[in-house]
């Protein structure tokens, strides 16, 4: 059974999502599809929503903490008021755009494992890394574990070359087959793929050995593009 994960990133309002949401909800009920999909709307738009057991809201980002003095940040004080249980950790964007080390990562990790969250925490090395090999590759995903709980229940980790989000550039199946392999090899946890996948090669990077799903930005934005992504992959 496939992992499906939608990262609405900055995009969508609260009215567009919760009509996505009810969209989603009813394609998966309607066709009896017992995929486990995941949306990561902004914070603006996380809501109370009605859904099936198999579709799950959660929170792209929040702070480690309840509540308190965090300017512009959320916590669990606010996800709480929408029964948000699920958050994205570590992804590319968190560590390279916004500068969030890995010592803050592991915080949040930490803060969020403690209260029972199910975690999507996302890996992935930028392009000057990989070209240096997989070897490399590998030392520099391992450190992005330092201090994470690999064996916490409630994981899926996610796997992300920096250089392959949103750049229309897809590692080759054997870039993925190699990583993944490798890291279930270490950690025996659901493992999901993410980087420029789209509606047309989703259900050949979920059928390889080793994934688990895919974690998905661009091309799951369009609600008939997310629908048919669920569809080509549910018998996997």
């Amino acid at each position: 059974m496939s992992i499906i994960a939608s990262n609405f990133k900055t995009n969508h309002t609260r009215k567009s999502t919760a009509s996505f949401v009810q969209e989603v909800n009813i394609f998966l009920e309607s066709n009896e599809i017992s995929s486990e999909v995941y949306l990561f709307p902004s914070s603006t738009s996380l809501n109370s929503f009605q859904t099936v057991s198999n579709l799950t809201l959660g929170a792209q980002n929040a702070y480690a903490t309840q509540n308190g003095s965090f300017t512009g940040e959320i916590g669990s004080l606010q996800l709480d008021e929408f029964s948000i249980k699920t958050i994205l950790i570590g992804h590319s964007e968190r560590r390279h755009v916004l500068g969030e080390s890995q010592e803050e990562i592991a915080k949040k990790y930490a803060f969020y494992k403690e209260l029972g969250y199910k975690i999507i925490y996302c890996i992935g090395e930028p392009l000057e890394v990989k070209e240096t090999g997989l070897e490399k590759t590998l030392e520099y995903v391992y450190e992005q574990f330092v201090g994470i709980d690999t064996n916490y229940e409630n994981l899926i980790l996610a796997y992300e070359p920096v250089w392959a989000i949103g750049t229309g550039v897809t590692a080759t199946n054997d870039d993925i087959t190699k990583v993944h392999s490798a890291i279930k090899s270490k950690i025996d946890k659901p493992l999901l793929y993410g980087g420029s996948v789209k509606v047309n090669n989703v259900r050949e990077i979920c059928a390889l050995d080793g994934v688990d799903g895919a974690l998905i930005g661009t091309a799951s934005w369009i609600v008939e593009d997310f629908k048919q992504i669920i569809d080509s992959t549910k018998d996997l």
